[in-house]
């Protein structure tokens, strides 16, 4: 039996319905910026509306594990800049926002605390980076976002079934009766249109029979073409035809473009959205490409004109004879070598990465980091602007964030008190509820649940009239309800990331009290992270431009790419 408590009389989550974490909204919280911000030029767009949109985004770097740094691991952080560069004169945005952030100040001695203590700002933990999404709540955030209706199989319904037949799994098409004219055209779409938020659509065409005249094609067209006309003889259609080699685009428009392909031959066609064009391919090789002037939803297309013609198609169910992971690769590529055409100040990536450690108080890290990388201060940072604002307090907030990560609360509430006592001064301050539930959490963790009703009672009890504070009380509180807490729909409270989530807050609110600190929004972000959010606003601008169309930047799942690449 589990100790009740009267704490709290509200309702307990039930533990069959996983609950999300309650978003811990403040009276003094600065409101969200609106989507539609995302509307505006990436070139102009304020770093404020690049937070607000990019706050889904969660950074996980190494060092937030408190494990050894790499000299090689900046280079997760560093190839995914390149993604969304090929905006002009993003490299001296980079340039520019360094400076103004301090990235090129010179690294002094550390400075701790003022004798005369600066009152601290209010700090809203619920932007804080680690409080956006655990790994396994990204995980699944990236699968939903991604996640878009693709082809399958053949419409049965669409299609000019006086001159072609669909097979039952409806996979392939045969040509039925004589080709007396242009208008006599077995025309089959797919069931859906191609998905759009990706790098790269694909689908293959395999020719089984290329009947009396091999006039077999291949391409794209919208839902309202007509269903007795090769693709690419209409307008607003493309297709890649086999008895001529031509690619036609419209009306008049047929062009040489490849070899015939005839029985036994496996066509391919794709687009790519990274450069707007249709491409195909024939036997595993790349035809060519062409300009993508096509706008709105395209259905992948096949035809045969003539009698006995019969082809199969693949959506990806099984192997396609192409390349495409090696395709898409090449690609990507390309985009990396228009940022590594920038000039950028050769030693940018370690001022970055170190400016990020220096934030979150990761000073071990920090000193292994400068010697794997054997990178001295370089003169030209020496530029009389002083030492960065991150080097405050920077001892003292590696000592909190350890207490904190090992459980020590009431460790971590002493060298608060001793420290930076203007931080929680006030005891129903945000930081001191943090805190307080923290403290809690650990009793639970330990399994001293008398002790963890005791501290509620005289110290969460202060809380009760906080609507800010009703969503973590109640999920902390709840705790006690549960034989297994930690299996249950809130177990998250007992994980590694909510002490992170508390060291951040108490970072950040420590930050706040740097007598010298010109903008209350650096003590939230590093400057790698704001870095991230400006990436992944310009990335949905591009496909903003591209009509909502191609592959957006995700950084989890490019973290994951980086570490595939190196295990592989």
């Amino acid at each position: 039996m589990r100790l009740s408590l009267s704490l709290y009389a509200g309702t307990l989550p039930s533990p069959a319905l996983p609950t999300r974490r309650q978003p811990l909204t403040l009276p003094s919280s600065t409101p969200q910026s609106s989507p539609t911000a995302r509307n505006r030029s990436a070139r102009s767009l304020p770093l404020a509306a690049a937070a607000a949109v990019g706050s889904s985004i969660r950074l996980w770097v190494s060092s937030r594990r408190s494990i050894p740094f790499s000299a090689n691991r900046p280079a997760i952080f560093l190839s995914a800049l390149g993604i969304a560069v090929s905006f002009p004169r993003f490299g001296e945005f980079v340039t520019r926002f360094c400076c103004r952030q301090g990235l090129g100040w010179r690294m002094v001695a550390n400075q701790e605390a003022a004798a005369e203590p600066a009152p601290a700002a209010v700090v809203d933990p619920m932007r804080l980076a680690s409080r956006w999404r655990s790994p396994a709540e990204w995980e699944a955030a990236a699968a939903q976002l991604e996640a878009e209706p693709e082809p399958s199989e053949l419409n049965t319904t669409n299609s000019s079934g006086l001159f072609a037949v669909v097979s039952t799994d409806r996979m392939s098409v045969k040509y039925l009766g004589v080709n007396q004219h242009g208008h006599d055209v077995g025309v089959v779409q797919a069931n859906l249109p191609a998905p759009t938020r990706r790098a790269v659509y694909y689908f293959e065409m395999s020719v089984k029979n290329a009947g009396q005249k091999g006039q077999t094609s291949i391409g794209f067209t919208t839902e309202n073409f007509k269903m007795r006309r090769q693709p690419g003889w209409e307008s607003n259609s493309c297709g890649y035809h086999g008895d001529d080699g031509y690619l036609y685009r419209g009306p008049g428009k047929g062009e040489s473009f490849g070899p015939k392909f005839t029985s036994g031959d496996t066509i391919g066609a794709g687009i790519n959205y990274f450069s707007q064009e249709f491409f195909f391919t024939k036997n595993g090789s790349l035809v060519g490409a062409v300009q993508k002037e096509i706008k709105g939803p395209l259905y992948p297309t096949i035809a045969v004109h003539s009698q006995d013609e019969e082809v199969t198609v693949n959506f990806g169910k099984e192997q396609f004879c192409f390349d495409i992971e090696g395709y898409v690769f090449e690609e990507k590529m390309k985009q990396q070598s228009v940022s590594d055409k920038l000039h950028l100040q050769p030693d940018i990536s370690h001022w970055i990465v170190r400016s990020y450690l220096l934030h979150y108080g990761y000073q071990d890290t920090l000193n292994s980091f400068d010697m794997a990388s054997e990178t001295d201060p370089p003169s030209n940072h020496q530029n009389g602007y002083g030492e960065p604002p991150e080097m405050y307090g920077l001892s003292h907030r590696k000592l909190l964030r350890q207490l904190i990560m090992s459980g020590d609360i009431d460790s971590a509430f002493k060298r608060l008190g001793e420290w930076y006592p203007q931080v929680i001064k006030d005891e129903t301050s945000v930081i001191s509820f943090l805190l307080h539930s923290q403290r809690f959490v650990e009793f639970i963790r330990a399994e001293q649940l008398e002790d963890a009703v005791k501290y509620a009672r005289s110290n969460l009890a202060n809380f009760l009239t906080h609507k800010a504070f009703d969503g973590l009380l109640k999920e902390s509180v709840a705790l006690l309800a549960y034989e297994k807490p930690a299996e249950s729909c809130i177990g998250y409270l007992l994980d590694c990331p909510q002490r992170e989530f508390v060291a951040d807050a108490v970072n950040a609110a420590v930050l706040s009290t740097n007598p010298n600190m010109k903008d209350p929004e650096s003590c939230l972000y590093s400057c790698l992270e704001k870095l991230m959010r400006q990436l992944t606003v310009c990335s949905f601008e591009r496909r903003t431009f591209n009509g909502d169309q191609g592959d957006a930047f995700l950084l989890h799942k490019e973290v994951q790419t980086c570490d595939r690449s190196k295990c592989s």
